[in-house]
């Protein structure tokens, strides 16, 4: 599959609007009790010790991306999503290989969380070489599971 042009970049205030309507329209955050106005409360202010990411293409942001350091030995990729527009056209894979870029160079080790109903997001993470963890039950809302996922280029440390 050939990838329209896109761009990944650092997220900027500009964004703000575009990121907050691309999160609010998707439907496992619907699903988990996220509204517009948890997203506008999350990017209203500078997320700290974060690093956010974009993806875009012919000027509008199709996608985001949030990396928090320091997570058990490596880096957590705390949200990661993809305009339903723009799903199964090559965005996600090129935002995930952006970010697992910027990841591995520091730290051996990128985990994320996926909600057991999204069976999308989980084929997607399997299918780029994330493997499973485990659940953990009731974390966001009763009744579901976030399964932790993992990806590494090795152990943390060599003895």
């Amino acid at each position: 599959m050939t990838l329209p042009p896109a761009t990944v970049r650092s997220y900027k205030p500009d964004d703000f609007a575009a990121v907050v309507r691309l999160l609010g329209d998707l439907s496992p955050w619907k699903r988990l009790g996220y509204t517009a106005s948890d997203w506008e409360r999350l990017f209203e202010t500078p997320l700290q010790g974060r690093e956010v990411f974009v993806i875009e293409t012919g000027g509008s942001v199709v996608g985001v991306g949030v990396l928090r350091q320091r997570f058990l030995f490596g880096d957590y990729l705390e949200l990661f999503a993809i305009a339903a527009s723009a799903q199964g056209r090559g965005y996600g894979r090129a935002l995930l290989a952006h970010l697992e870029s910027v990841v591995f160079r520091r730290a051996k080790n990128l985990f994320v969380c996926v909600s057991d109903f999204n069976h999308l997001a989980r084929r997607f993470y399997e299918r780029n070489g994330y493997t499973e963890i485990g659940p953990i039950l009731h974390l966001l809302i009763p009744g579901s599971s976030e399964i932790l996922l993992r990806k590494t280029t090795g152990p943390a440390k060599s003895v």
